[in-house]
């Protein structure tokens, strides 16, 4: 087994009667026969693993390392936000778990409109206003018909983070020392993700309150959090400010067993989340139009290659904003918008000479530039049983609320929504009516997790956080794989590049090839840098049976193999 160990912290003797002090970081590793877990958080995938040697399965697995990373990644990872879950199992059944959150009954269209008819978008960002009801726990439950074991020992790991606490790493710490005024202006007493003086790398976090919560879960089952004492609390939290989620919301809340979106790429059958993800539907847009290319003949991060994936990319992300939205209150187009007819049309205007004027597919609006935030898991288990899950909270720690006793941050999803049609939402996707604000409707999503099969079998597991920029980042991950021939490391840390339609800009990585942002500039393409874009999990398994898993090199994400 090849392992690349990037990180290992033994912290002061005074923690030593800490159980979970030592982080260690695996970023890659080559097993046969063994089950992997991938994920943003080396004590989360160490959870999934555990359940693994268990005797659980891939969903069990996904299931533990998503509690753990309500309480080791509180900044995505929650149980008061929502997520999807794409599975397939090894005797070729294929799912989908929607469980986003969804509107309350009190909301509507123009609850975030002024009187002046201006959207206030703050308030749809932060605050109690802008929760939507939690679906996370709901998902795990749903997922329960799926495994192995039984979820009193699914959540132990996660119990056992929360109530001995854990050693932040630099990450961590700087995160949560930049929201210290959010937290506090947003919460109407102290919490524990603020203290006296600022986080360090090896501070302890202990989370009582999200302990007891995690077990009332444990004890009465979904019930332990969508009525009783946690529901009463999260509704006692809503009152102390405008929010408007109720006992009755909390209560009725489902999850959506959805259909899973395929589609055949190269070869391969893309097993992917349907509406109301947009991904899929993007994915399956952008990978048949850069097939029209033959994008395979040409280089990786090339100026041809980026051209055709950016020119897919605006297409696709101009249909987002007018046709997609909660399949349960709008007319599903998914069949016609992957149509090769439809999408042969729409390639029509391709051309290498210059880049398209976004206002030849949608009007132009200015867009903001915000920060993003969500969390991907990748799991492969020994027996061929797949689960690809992505789930967030929206921004980094949701709408900054921490329910008061209960110890979980709250979501800020309801951003997510169109809030007044034209406006764009904190990652600067527009969208229209189809993704208006309405009571119970789920709001449109990013989100897109994704398993690839070849000859029925699982060949991919693949998925990423990052907002708008999730579709594009597991759209070049694949390609990077089938059409580019790169292995597993490279395909998912190679510089990464965004285009969404609106605004007109390619973002690219600070350490994309200047050569090729120069040929681009020079084809009237607008370039904008950043940091980094996403942090791809993905398991690769080969003809041989050798799998190839690979936590991005971006933060602190982790491989854990089942011992």
């Amino acid at each position: 087994m090849k392992k690349i160990l990037i990180a290992s912290m033994l912290l002061a003797a005074q923690l030593s009667w800490a159980q979970f002090t030592d982080i260690n970081i695996i970023k890659e590793v080559q097993v046969k026969n063994k089950g992997v877990v991938v994920s943003a958080h080396p004590l989360a995938s160490e959870a999934g693993a555990k359940i693994l040697k268990m005797g659980g399965n891939a969903y069990d697995a996904v299931t533990a390392t998503q509690y753990a990373l309500a309480v080791v990644y509180p900044q995505a990872g929650n149980i008061g936000g929502g997520g999807f879950l794409v599975g397939v199992k090894n005797n070729g059944e294929k799912f989908t778990l929607d469980y986003r959150e969804t509107a309350p009954k009190k909301a509507s269209r123009d609850m975030y409109i002024d009187k002046k008819g201006k959207a206030d978008t703050d308030l749809s960002q932060n605050g109690r206003l802008a929760v939507g009801i939690p679906g996370s726990v709901a998902g795990f439950f749903a997922t329960l018909k799926y495994c192995k074991l039984p979820m009193e020992k699914i959540i132990q790991p996660a119990i056992d983070l929360a109530e001995k606490g854990f050693a932040i790493t630099d990450k961590e710490a700087e995160m949560l020392n930049n929201q210290r005024e959010k937290f506090q202006k947003h919460n109407k007493s102290s919490i524990i993700f603020v203290k006296g003086t600022p986080w360090k790398a090896g501070d302890l976090l202990i989370q009582k309150d999200l302990a007891e919560t995690l077990k009332l879960i444990q004890k009465q089952g979904a019930k332990g959090f969508y009525e009783g004492k946690t529901a009463d609390l999260l509704v006692a939290e809503m009152k102390r400010g405008n929010g408007i989620i109720t006992l009755e919301d909390l209560k009725n809340y489902k999850v959506a067993e959805r259909k899973a979106l395929e589609f055949d790429y190269k070869g391969s059958n893309v097993v992917t989340m349907p509406l109301p993800s947009s991904g899929g539907v993007l994915l399956a847009q952008m990978l048949r139009m850069a097939s029209f290319e033959n994008l395979e003949k040409y280089q990786q991060n090339s100026t041809k290659a980026v051209q055709i994936m950016t020119e897919a990319e605006r297409r696709a992300y101009a249909d987002r904003a007018e046709y997609m939205g909660d399949p349960d209150f709008i007319q599903d187009k998914t069949s016609y918008l992957i149509s090769d007819e439809y999408l042969k049309g729409r390639w029509k205007s391709f051309s290498f000479d210059k880049a398209t004027p976004s206002a030849e597919v949608g009007k132009i609006i200015e867009q903001p530039k915000e920060s993003m935030q969500t969390t991907h898991i990748s799991v492969l288990d020994k027996d061929g049983n797949a689960a690809s899950v992505t789930t967030t909270l929206n921004g980094y720690y949701g709408s900054k609320v921490l329910v008061s006793g209960a110890g979980f941050f709250l979501n800020n999803e309801m951003d997510d929504f169109s809030i007044k049609p034209g406006v764009p939402n904190m990652f600067g996707a527009v969208g229209g009516e189809a993704n208006s604000i309405q009571p119970n409707k789920r709001m449109l999503s990013s989100m897109t997790p994704t398993i690839i099969l070849k000859n029925g079998k699982p060949y991919m597991v693949v998925g990423t956080p990052g907002g708008t920029t999730i579709p594009t980042s597991v759209y070049q991950s694949i390609v990077n794989v089938v059409d580019f021939k790169l292995n597993a490391n490279i395909a998912v840390n190679a510089p990464k590049f965004h285009h969404q339609w609106l605004p007109e800009t390619i973002t690219v990585e600070n350490n994309f090839p200047e050569s090729t942002i120069s040929e681009l500039k020079s084809k009237n393409y607008i370039i904008e840098k950043t940091k980094y874009i996403g942090k791809t999990e993905m398991i690769v398994l080969d003809e041989n049976g050798s799998i190839h898993a690979v936590a991005d090199g971006r933060g602190d994400d982790s491989v854990a193999v089942e011992q």
